[in-house]
C-alpha cells in the first residue's frame, strides 16, 4: 500500500481530503481483489435420499455488479505546466514577442528555482502529471499545453497556451483551465499560495472573468482546507486578479492560474521539492476541480 504522505510543516495536522483522494486513487497491492463481476450460480445441494424424493437442482442467478459512472466523466480539462525546462536555451524564441490579449508580450520566460537549483518547470511539469492521473481515475480527459520537460524544448508561447482548449481550437473543447505556476519572490518572509483570475477586459475576458473568479475562489477554499497557507505578499486572502497575463486573457473558458507557493521561501521550496509534498499539491489541484464540477 502506498502510505499516506507525510506531510511537511506548514500542511501537517490538516484533515486532508486530498490524501485520502490520493490514497483512494492509487490502490493497494495487498488488499483481497474482489470477486469476478460475471454472473455467478450456485446449485441448492440434493436432501437425504431416505428422508425425501429426490429433487431437481435449483439454479440462482446472482446479477453481475455494475461500476458507476466515474464522476468526471464527460469533463474535458486543460492543465498548463509553467515554462519548459529548455527555455533557457532558446532566448530569442523565447523573447520573441507574442500577442497576450491585444498588446504584446515575450513568447515565454524562464521561470524561476529554489535556491537550491530546483527549476518551477520542473515543479509545474510534475505537479501537472500526478493531477492528471487522478483526474483520469475520476473519469476526466486531461490536456497538457507541453507534451515533455525537456532541457532541448522551448515554450509553447503564452498565446499557445491561452488558446487551448478554447472553442474553434484543435482538439476538444475544455470546459476549464488551470495553469501551473511556482513564484520567486526575494521579499523577506515572502510565502504562501495565491490564485490569479483574469480581469474583465472588453472584448477578451469580459465573458469568463466571472467565472474564472468563482472557480479561483474554490480553488483557493480547497488549498486552504487542505492546510496551505495563502499568500503573504501578494493578493488578497489567496486571490489575486490581473489583466497582464496571455494565458488568462486568451482563454474563452474558465481559467486561473495557481501560484502555489514561493520557491524562495524556505518552508515553500520544502515542500515543492519533496514527493510527498507535490503529490499533495496535486490531489488538492484535482480535489478543486471535481468540486468545481459537482456546482
Amino acid at each position: 500500500m502506498i502510505p499516506a504522505p507525510q506531510v511537511p510543516r506548514r500542511v501537517r495536522g490538516a484533515v486532508t481530503a486530498s490524501a485520502a483522494l490520493v490514497l483512494l486513487l492509487s490502490g493497494c497491492e495487498d488488499e483481497p481483489r474482489e470477486p469476478a463481476t460475471s454472473p455467478s450460480t450456485s446449485v441448492t445441494p440434493r436432501p437425504d435420499s431416505s428422508t425425501e424424493a429426490p429433487r431437481t437442482p435449483r439454479a440462482t442467478v446472482t446479477a453481475p455488479t455494475i461500476d458507476p459512472e466515474p464522476p468526471l466523466a464527460d469533463l474535458v480539462v486543460v492543465l498548463d505546466p509553467g515554462h519548459q525546462l529548455g527555455n533557457t536555451a532558446f532566448p530569442a524564441e523565447v523573447q520573441a514577442l507574442v500577442d497576450a490579449g491585444g498588446f504584446s508580450k515575450p513568447c515565454n520566460t524562464t521561470g524561476t528555482a529554489t535556491d537550491g537549483g530546483y527549476p518551477e518547470a520542473t515543479f509545474t511539469w510534475e505537479v501537472a502529471r500526478v493531477t492528471q492521473r487522478l483526474l483520469h481515475r475520476l473519469g476526466a480527459r486531461v490536456l497538457l499545453t507541453r507534451s515533455s520537460n525537456s532541457v532541448a524544448a522551448w515554450g509553447p508561447c503564452v498565446d499557445e497556451r491561452g488558446l487551448a482548449g478554447n472553442p474553434g481550437q484543435p482538439g476538444p473543447t475544455a470546459d476549464l483551465k488551470v495553469s501551473i505556476h511556482a513564484d520567486g519572490s526575494l521579499v523577506p518572509g515572502a510565502h504562501g499560495f495565491h490564485v490569479i483570475a483574469p480581469e474583465a477586459r472588453e472584448p477578451w475576458t469580459t465573458d469568463i472573468a466571472a467565472p474564472s473568479l468563482e472557480m479561483a475562489e474554490v480553488v483557493r477554499d480547497v488549498m486552504v482546507e487542505e492546510g496551505f497557507a495563502t499568500s503573504t505578499y501578494v493578493g488578497s486572502d489567496g486571490i489575486d486578479v490581473r489583466s497582464d497575463l496571455g494565458t488568462l486573457n486568451l482563454a474563452d473558458i474558465p481559467t486561473v492560474m495557481v501560484e502555489l507557493g514561493n520557491m524562495r521561501d524556505p518552508g515553500d521550496a520544502g515542500l515543492m521539492t519533496s514527493t510527498a509534498g507535490r503529490r499533495h499539491y496535486a490531489s488538492a489541484l484535482a480535489l478543486s476541480i471535481r468540486r468545481l464540477s459537482a456546482r
